[in-house]
């Protein structure tokens, strides 16, 4: 897995090979990106990746030029590995990692707000309903900000019931959901 574009761009990241991660593809991410580069100016903005896994989603909008992205990841050995991949690209200082499950993070009441929000939860995970809630009704965007989810295919049914949308974007077995 790498790095697209930006200051980053080609740098390696590394995840764990284990059921408990799933990556997005190169080919998912860049098109999620290309989409993402024609809605919003990357600089300066503040990023939460959540169900970040190793990283792969927030560091690409790092590397674009975000000033700030804050990982939610509740494993300990995969929220190590995410550390291992801001250590190794000196990142330290514009990432935070919040080591608790999506659904606590989301109800957090004295939260930032962020203008983007990239969640891809596991394939089959449905906490990822309440999450959506929780961040739309707590406000966790920004003004103008914009939240992508990643689903499976297979879920489609049931996601678009409680999200109350469509998915905007098919790539492959993944559906890409956005909330403005």
């Amino acid at each position: 897995m790498r790095i697209i574009a930006g200051k980053f761009k080609g740098r390696t990241i590394k995840f764990l090979n284990s059921k408990l991660v799933r990556p997005t593809t190169d080919k998912t991410k860049e098109s999620i990106f290309n989409y993402l580069v024609h809605s919003m100016d990357f600089g300066g903005i503040k990023v939460c990746d959540i169900y970040a896994g190793s990283g792969s989603l927030g560091l690409e909008a790092l590397s674009r030029g975000a000033d700030v992205v804050h990982f939610v990841e509740k494993d300990f050995h995969v929220s190590k590995m995410l550390q291992e991949n801001i250590s190794s690209l000196k990142a330290e200082d514009s990432c935070k990692i919040y080591r608790m499950d999506a659904v606590r993070f989301s109800k957090i009441t004295d939260h930032d707000q962020y203008d983007l929000i990239l969640a891809d939860p596991p394939f089959f995970k449905n906490d990822i309903h309440l999450v959506v809630k929780n961040i739309l009704e707590k406000n966790f965007l920004a003004e103008g900000g914009l939240m992508i989810v990643e689903r499976s295919i297979q879920t489609k049914k049931e996601d678009e019931i409680d999200f109350k949308i469509e998915p905007f974007k098919r790539l492959g077995d993944s559906l890409i959901y956005k909330f403005e």
